[in-house]
């Protein structure tokens, strides 16, 4: 079994991944919006969301204070969101949860294997979870 310093976190895959959140700007106007911060690294993305009509997502916007690791998944997130209905974001969400504690297979999302090597570090999987977690509180605000 490989130890967490065997497995390289930081692929370049994963640190181009998070040079890209240049493209979904976070916009006060969107209408659902949400932040997450995390206790254990204090890091905090805000997100905002718009639907469409049919509960899809039409746009996506994100403020990031991560590590390259809360940043990648923010970008998988964002890259693969908009089109995307609600109930894929939180079976996502859901799934990545399981991932994590050992109980399930990484889900399927577009680009998602390439923060698979956060699995083996353990402190980095409440960032990896952040931008999931904020969409879900965004999106829940909508039930409201």
């Amino acid at each position: 079994m490989a130890t967490a310093r065997a497995t390289k976190l930081y692929t370049p895959d994963m640190l181009a991944l998070a040079t890209g959140l240049v493209q979904f700007p976070f916009d006060p106007t969107l209408p659902l919006q949400a932040e997450a911060r995390s206790r254990s690294c204090g890091s905090v993305i805000t997100i905002g969301l718009a639907l469409h009509a049919d509960d899809r997502i039409g746009k996506i916007g994100l403020r990031v204070s991560a590590c390259a690791i809360g940043q990648a998944s923010a970008m998988l997130l964002a890259r693969g969101a908009e089109g995307t209905d609600v109930a894929a974001i939180t079976a996502t969400t859901d799934a990545l949860h399981q991932w994590l504690a050992g109980t399930g297979v990484l889900p399927d999302w577009p680009g998602i294997e390439l923060i698979a090597p956060a699995l083996a570090h353990p402190g980095r999987h409440g960032a990896l979870m952040l931008p999931w977690t904020a969409a879900c509180m965004a999106l829940s605000s909508n039930a409201a």
